[in-house]
């Protein structure tokens, strides 16, 4: 009889390209419920999805209304795409995305850092994306452990039992 493996999964390496509030939270969501399901988690933001790291934006992140299939106006009914470029629509979309995460206890994106840090997530930064946006250390959240290369990120997200998240 062969030997059964333990295929479950221990380490979840999840990459952040993209800066709209929705695509942020749906990775501190990951990492946080991967290091209270005691996972080893990593999060690696990359491009606009630095925004949520950047002391100067990542209280300022924005629901994405322009071109998102997902928009829904009150009633279920579709959003539709023009509405997105009136001024003011984004604001307001966002806004209305903020109180109802306020309403159900979401906590906002540095505290939800706070918690992922505290249960042993890691926070990193890429260079590339760094470079590019003219960013320093000091730009970003105090959470960020270190401003990396994909190489080294790839590096540590290996390892049986592990998951690449593309968010």
């Amino acid at each position: 009889m062969a030997e059964k493996k333990d295929t479950q999964v221990k380490k979840v390496a999840i990459i952040c390209a993209k800066a709209s509030l929705e695509d942020v939270y749906a990775s501190l969501v990951l990492a946080n419920g991967a290091v209270m399901e005691g996972m080893e988690a990593k999060i690696f933001f990359t491009f606009f999805g630095l925004d949520a790291i950047t002391k100067k934006h990542m209280k300022k992140l924005h629901t994405a209304s322009v071109g998102n299939p997902g928009m829904r106006m009150p009633g279920g009914l579709p959003f539709p795409t023009l509405l997105g470029a009136l001024p003011g629509v984004e604001a307001g979309v966002s806004a209305m995305m903020r109180k109802q995460m306020d309403d159900i206890d979401v906590p906002p994106v540095d505290e939800f850092l706070d918690m992922i840090t505290a249960g042993g997530g890691e926070i990193y930064a890429c260079k590339l994306a760094v470079d590019m946006f003219k960013l320093k250390k000091e730009d970003l959240s105090d959470h960020v452990i270190d401003i990396i290369t994909i190489g080294d990120f790839y590096a540590m997200a290996g390892g049986e039992g592990s998951q690449i998240i593309f968010t």
